[in-house]
């Protein structure tokens, strides 16, 4: 998906600055018709450009207010029975393998630090798990954004 022209940046800057943004106020927003802006949605479509359509909601708001980042070290050959049973913890909210020392980066979210505990021991007891390291989301300082590559990628252009 490297080779975006201008109007595909514009088109995906517009939607980072506004996620909700309709096609018809994409259009408006851009100067395009209707049909540019839906044939060009589309093909990003396609080619992977869109991640999830999941509206982001805030954990906290749901009675999580602790966010942890569990290092994971595992018998490599045990990855995928264990990434399936990560998955059934619903405080788990996002799993990435790593290289390095650290096999997973487990984002997980707690009531509390008992909970939290409790969480960590339920990862620590899969089969194949030898090891974790707990570490306590402090704060936000740069949240998830895509804008500045997608203005590099149009100054590049």
């Amino acid at each position: 998906m490297a080779t975006n022209d201008q109007v595909d940046l514009a088109l995906l800057e517009a939607l980072a600055d506004d996620p909700r943004a309709t096609v018809v106020a994409l259009s408006e927003r851009l100067r395009m018709s209707r049909n540019t802006v839906q044939a060009r949605m589309a093909r990003l479509e396609q080619c992977g450009a869109f991640l999830s359509y999941e509206r982001s909601i805030s954990t906290r708001a749901l009675g999580y207010p602790i966010e942890a980042l569990v290092s994971v070290v595992l018998r490599q050959p045990d990855l995928p029975r264990i990434a399936a049973e990560l998955a059934t913890i619903p405080e788990v909210l996002q799993a990435q393998g790593l290289s390095g020392q650290v096999d997973l980066m487990v984002r997980v979210v707690a009531r509390d630090t008992q909970h939290l505990f409790a969480i960590d021991a339920q990862i620590l007891a899969i089969d194949g798990v030898e090891r974790t390291e707990t570490s306590l989301i402090m704060d936000e300082v740069i949240p998830q954004r895509v804008k500045p590559l997608l203005r590099q990628g149009r100054d590049a252009s």
